[in-house]
């Protein structure tokens, strides 16, 4: 692990936790109240994607109108503490793949931290808006996508310079059948 970077980062008073950190290449996303804390890293080929998500059970699921989100490679996901501190709930009925979705909180505070979804297996999608270097969620994870933009709130006008699209992304394929463009 480098030395964390001090030139780029910004850490403001947000949330009880004061430990988070990051580098040229990882950095950590800790729950409000500091007991839960991941370590991933900021570029490919663990850094899968970032995105913005619109569709109906991400506005339920934070309590806001679209969700910041980035999808990390399972490989390169580290828990640095609290994984015995999360709780899960998971259904299927209302995720448009049809497929369950696990969504993990901390127990104490109640922070969202990440969702593995079926549809998505080895990859879990954790929450920008938990990342501590703040000014990561203006480069590095700067959503390129935006999903379910036929969901999308008339007052939210979308990601400037993101890649609209009207719904999900198909799921990853482990053959050579997947579509290019999809990196999920």
């Amino acid at each position: 692990m480098s030395a964390p970077s001090d030139s780029t980062s910004r850490f403001p008073l947000a949330g009880l936790s004061r430990d988070g950190w990051s580098t040229e290449d990882e950095a950590t996303a800790t729950c409000f109240c500091g007991a839960v804390q991941l370590s991933f890293p900021t570029s490919g080929p663990g850094l899968v994607e970032t995105f913005v998500c619109n569709c109906n059970d991400c506005r339920k699921i934070t309590a806001s109108m679209f969700a910041s989100n980035f999808t990390i490679d399972d490989k390169y996901l580290t828990h640095v503490r609290g994984r015995d501190n999360l709780k899960t709930f998971g259904q299927s009925t209302t995720v448009s793949s049809g497929k369950d979705m696990t969504n993990y909180f901390c127990s104490t505070c109640g922070t969202l931290m990440y969702r593995v979804g079926g549809a998505f297996p080895g990859m879990s999608i954790l929450r920008i808006g938990t990342v501590d270097d703040f000014a990561l969620h203006e480069t590095k994870l700067k959503p390129r996508l935006e999903l379910f933009t036929n969901s999308r709130v008339a007052w939210f006008k979308g990601v400037e310079g993101a890649k609209q699209l009207e719904e999900g992304l198909v799921p990853r394929k482990k053959d050579a059948q997947a579509a290019p463009e999809n990196k999920l």
